[in-house]
């Protein structure tokens, strides 16, 4: 059974030093009808929500900052926060950060707040 491609793990830090952009979500993986997708960011983003899905942040290197109207939350390496459905949000980065995210398929980085900082979605790497 050595040998068979289908039980490669997936390498994150071989993944992101792929990754030359930020706020650009590249996917890793799936799950049923959810991909793992890993993103570099820095500095400020825009406020949107996801009116259909809950958002998963799993920070792998650096610290975010979740802002929301009413407070915020600041996440370091090795920790996650799970933003709400239909809960407007803005991530920020003082310094580049890496995370992962988890969403179902076809979700917009920007939800449907639209402009020039939408990603292409379904972009694997």
């Amino acid at each position: 059974m050595s040998g068979n491609k289908q039980y490669q793990p997936v390498n994150l830090k071989e993944k992101l030093s792929l990754v030359d952009d930020q706020w650009v979500p590249r996917v890793l993986a799936e799950m049923n009808d959810y991909q793992f997708k890993i993103v570099k960011i820095k500095g400020d983003f825009i406020w949107h929500d996801h009116p259909e899905t809950d958002e998963t942040f799993l920070v792998l290197e650096g610290e975010i900052r979740i802002d929301f109207r009413d407070g915020a939350v600041t996440l370091g390496k090795g920790e996650l926060f799970v933003v709400p459905k239909g809960i407007e949000h803005k991530p920020f980065a003082e310094e580049e950060a890496h995370l992962l995210l988890i969403e179902p398929k076809g979700i917009l980085n920007t939800g449907h707040a639209g402009g020039e900082i939408t990603a292409q979605n379904d972009v694997w790497i």
